[in-house]
């Protein structure tokens, strides 16, 4: 299968190319960051970079083990540095490497360095590599495959059969390879969730009581969309018979969050244009992974394409929120440089009083930015006193 470029986290490598600072690719594991490094490896080819002046090292790769020592890894990286000309470092998998920031810090200090990271834990990324080298690195947080890039790789169907498809099966890049192979993608993504929960989270955390942590992680999948507090999810459990209190929630939520399994979005109030610290919502980085948790059983179309939307905004550089308007709630406050859109999420509006009920908390917010209702109606856009109501589809593709 022939790579998906995965052209806008390429484009801001090329951005980045040669400036200095570190870049750090982050995103939960098999979403596509080995790729990416080699597709701009082979983009640096294509410019003219001789091999000689790429060095790539895999800290998953067994041949690659002794490198974890972080004095070790620094001989060898400096032995390969070229003299008077830029060499491109990539390092995928850092967290392996123990003391990891004071080698890339000690390398990105020299002259004619470009280095690249990858990893797939948060508290790695953002934690340890922000004390030591603050403001000297970007990070590009990557994500599974867009429905575009996986629409793209399709030949025939619709958009409808295509996302039906795209949450149903997957939005790793891998299970491309094993379509129309239902058994084996669950297999993969069993994989993929068993090696995030019990390597990423549980081992990371020192979290002995993996059921729990299974519980909690089944629990926020099956409320993808609603908001939720720590107490809310303790009691609902305990009532159920898996007791536990709101301080392990905490821990085991951020843990999850940390390993880019969840993301979380917190509430802003549009009027009083406060950020909100309660009654918090959180999506799931992938749908194909909540079905193999929670079973077909778990088909509430509505949630999931408010699901598939919410990522899709983070793709294109929004900063996410809930809107709260009076009484009312907006889906999503999505925040860029030039100001708030506002989007309502429905799986359908045909009917009236459904259609009333989205355009309402819209209808409240006296400002003139964007405002919109996306909805998996195949009818044409309809405008109801400045909001826009879109198909879903076609804004994940053509927008």
């Amino acid at each position: 299968m022939a790579l998906i470029q995965r052209k806008e986290y390429l484009d801001k490598l090329i951005a980045f190319k040669d400036k200095n600072l570190i870049k750090v690719i982050t995103g939960i594991r098999r979403c596509g960051k080995s790729t990416l490094m080699e597709i701009f490896q082979n983009y640096l080819r294509s410019q003219g970079i001789t091999d000689d002046r790429i060095v790539s090292v895999n800290f998953e790769d067994y041949d690659y083990a002794e490198l974890r020592t972080p004095a070790k890894l620094h001989e060898y990286l400096k032995a390969r540095l070229v003299n008077g000309r830029m060499t491109y470092i990539f390092l995928d998998e850092i967290q392996h490497v123990q003391d990891f920031p004071q080698v890339v810090d000690s390398l990105q200090l020299r002259e004619n360095t470009d280095i690249y990271l990858t990893g797939s834990n948060a508290y790695m990324m953002s934690s340890e590599i922000a004390t030591l080298i603050s403001g000297r690195y970007v990070e590009i947080n990557m994500l599974p495959l867009s429905f575009k890039e996986f629409a793209d790789s399709y030949d025939n169907g619709s958009l409808s059969e295509k996302y039906v498809d795209y949450v149903t099966n997957s939005s790793f890049p891998y299970t491309l390879e094993l379509r129309k192979h239902s058994r084996e993608i669950r297999d993969y993504l069993e994989a993929v969730y068993n090696t995030v929960v019990v390597k990423d989270v549980s081992n990371r955390k020192k979290i002995n009581d993996t059921l729990m942590l299974e519980s909690v992680t089944r629990f926020m999948f099956d409320n993808i969309g609603n908001t939720l507090s720590t107490k809310k999810i303790a009691d609902t459990m305990t009532s159920v018979g898996r007791k536990i209190d709101v301080k392990t929630v905490e821990k085991y939520i951020s843990a999850l969050v940390e390993s880019y399994i969840l993301y979380r979005a917190t509430r802003y109030n549009v009027k009083g244009r406060q950020y909100l610290k309660t009654q918090e919502k959180y999506y799931a980085v992938d749908i194909g992974l909540r079905y193999v948790l929670l079973g077909s059983r778990s088909t509430d179309v509505g949630h999931i394409l408010e699901n598939v939307i919410y990522l899709e905004l983070i793709r294109r550089g929004y900063d996410v929120y809930i809107g709260k308007v009076d009484e009312y709630e907006v889906d999503f406050v999505a925040m860029s440089s030039t100001g708030p859109t506002y989007i309502q999420v429905a799986a359908t509006v045909r009917d009236e009083k459904t259609l009333q009920r989205e355009l309402l908390p819209l209808a409240k917010i006296n400002d003139h930015y964007p405002k919109m209702i996306l909805t998996l109606d195949e009818d044409p856009d309809a405008d109801y006193d400045g909001i826009r109501r879109t198909n879903a589809y076609k804004w994940l593709i053509y927008k």
